[in-house]
């Protein structure tokens, strides 16, 4: 009964993502804490394996169409990556079961979630706001940031923020790359934030795992209802009324964010 229930749990999340394109870690991870009294780390370890897995779909498809710009997804992840890397080497150093780390992470995940609550609901007023075609010549600048340093610095802190988290490179990257990248339509947006989303969260999987952050059955367990989810809400999201979903989960997410900041 408990597995059907993490069974459940995925496919709903992997139908909301599939919907709205927000990250599964701003909807899992609280869910884990809250709704199945998992620890935070293992929490949060878990699901930076789960964003990879369902993502890592995402991306191949996106990656067919060419629809990626890869030099964008380089200098993210020239920030991400590295900035994982420290933020894993001093969680290993702390240890993520201490009391001191996990309070940390509870409490950075309460305002990450905040930050993603925001950016949703922003995507929910300006979204339908943005370039949707453009052609070689304005996609080359429009590709172009104002200075390479800036990808890379946001990429940093993102990285940093997902590997304590497991959330950020959903909603909070997708409105970075907007500020970044304000003559990039959309769907380039949100193709680049998935692709850089992969090697950010198994990096950060990988590291949690190497420090036993991970549980693997309950991954298994949610990644089978998950997959059936995103493929189901990828295919309803043409006719979902997209404002009003984003609106909704804008309010879910700060609500789980203050709840956090509250234990």
């Amino acid at each position: 009964m408990h597995d059907f229930a993490f069974v459940f749990a995925g496919f709903c999340v992997g139908l909301v993502v599939g919907l709205t394109g927000v990250g599964g870690g701003s909807l899992m991870t609280p869910l884990l804490i809250f709704g199945f009294g998992i620890k935070p780390y293992l929490a949060i370890g878990t699901d930076l394996l789960f964003a990879c897995t369902t993502k890592f779909g995402g991306a191949l498809g996106l990656a067919r169409a060419r629809v990626i710009d890869w030099p964008i997804v380089g200098l993210l992840s020239a920030g991400s990556i590295p900035a994982a890397l420290i933020t894993l080497l001093i969680l290993r150093q702390a240890g993520p079961s201490d009391p001191g780390v996990q309070a940390v992470m509870t409490t950075t995940l309460g305002l990450a979630l905040l930050l993603t609550a925001a950016a949703t609901l922003y995507k929910a007023i300006r979204g339908k706001d943005t370039p949707r075609d453009l052609d070689p010549a304005q996609l080359a600048v429009a590709t172009r940031p104002r200075h390479w340093s800036q990808p890379v610095l946001f990429g940093a802190a993102i990285g940093a923020l997902v590997s304590l988290t497991s959330v950020g490179a959903g909603a909070i990257g997708v409105t970075v790359l907007m500020l970044l990248y304000p003559a990039l339509p959309l769907p380039r947006i949100i193709a680049a934030d998935i692709a850089y989303a992969v090697p950010l969260t198994l990096v950060a999987g990988l590291g949690h795992a190497s420090i036993g952050s991970v549980n693997w059955p309950l991954l298994g367990t949610l990644l089978i209802g998950s997959l059936p989810g995103i493929w189901l809400g990828s295919r309803l999201v043409r006719h979902a009324p997209d404002r009003l979903i984003r609106s909704l989960l804008s309010l879910l997410l700060a609500y789980a964010g203050v709840r956090l900041l509250s234990l």
